[in-house]
């Protein structure tokens, strides 16, 4: 389990937009935002589209001791089954990745994105309306984007749904949480979901070789301890919470309830499938979620 690997958890956004795009602020104000309110790293992702330069926002110069960023892009090329775009996360592009060509397809994109160095995430999927069979196609993601703050305003946050489904048919994708911030006067407020990297330093490609590692898990608000398994029991210890939750593959749920819960124990019972995950929930609704854990 990763709370036993070496070095600290450094928090992290991985989707955020600038004014390079759509965004509200310049970059240098967005990263702001974010190293004010404790953050660690960012990744300002801005939108990968002809409208735009199709930048690669260069973030360098705002690194410092305790700050840093990763540099990447939201990839767009044709099409899901709903008819849209794809949208796709790479963190950890090179400055000078190319423009998609007139032929390219989103998973093509998403290959050549991984190809070049980036951790590849597969953006809001409830949002976009995404099918299992998009996603399957889209073979080069390391992780899914289970929780998009920016599109809960439309009620479709949660993308948990799909990815147990992904899961369950033997794809070993990642989970992570983010705001996809704009920063715009009508969105909401910033800093609302995050990613909690364990590395041993806040080095970019530390922190993309442990988000590619799946050295991570993602929050809204509770925090994580330590996660593990004994025997055939699966140890939860976290931040106050009134509900831990053990679920995955198999339909159903073992659920721990009360207050200020900070540890537990579920027997594995229901779950010998191929996956679990934890899941934990704090007094104000606020939910902090491992990455699958692979079973068997």
């Amino acid at each position: 389990m990763i709370f036993d690997l070496p070095g600290r958890f450094w928090r992290g956004n991985l989707h955020t937009h600038s004014n390079l795009s759509d965004g509200a602020l310049t970059p240098a104000e967005t990263a702001e935002v974010y190293r004010n309110a404790g953050y660690d790293f960012v990744a300002i992702t801005d939108h990968f589209r002809p409208e735009y330069g199709y930048p690669v926002t260069d973030t360098r110069d705002l690194r410092t001791d305790t700050f840093t960023t990763l540099v990447g892009a939201e990839l767009h090329a044709p099409r899901t089954e709903a008819g849209q775009s794809w949208h796709i996360v790479a963190a950890g592009l090179p400055l000078d990745f190319e423009p998609p060509t007139a032929s390219e397809t989103g998973p093509g994109l998403a290959r050549r994105a991984r190809a070049a160095g980036a951790f590849v995430g597969m953006a809001h999927p409830s949002a976009s309306l995404l099918t299992a069979t998009d996603a399957e196609s889209l073979d080069a993601a390391h992780s899914i984007e289970v929780y998009n703050a920016l599109a809960d305003r439309e009620n479709r946050a949660d993308s948990w749904h799909l990815t147990d489904v992904l899961l369950n048919r033997g794809h070993r994708f990642t989970t992570y949480a983010a705001d996809d911030a704009h920063l715009q006067p009508q969105d909401p407020p910033p800093c609302q979901a995050w990613v909690q990297v364990r590395a041993e330093g806040l080095d970019p490609d530390a922190l993309l070789a442990a988000l590619k590692s799946g050295h991570f898990y993602s929050s809204t608000g509770p925090e994580l301890h330590d996660v593990r398994i004994e025997a055939d029991e699966i140890h939860v210890h976290c931040s106050p919470a009134t509900k831990l939750l053990l679920t995955g593959g198999h339909p159903g749920a073992e659920v721990a309830q009360g207050t200020n819960l900070t540890h537990h124990k579920f027997p594995l019972t229901l779950f010998t499938g191929t996956h679990c995950r934890i899941t934990v929930e704090d007094a104000s609704g606020a939910q902090a979620w491992t990455n699958p854990i692979h079973l068997g």
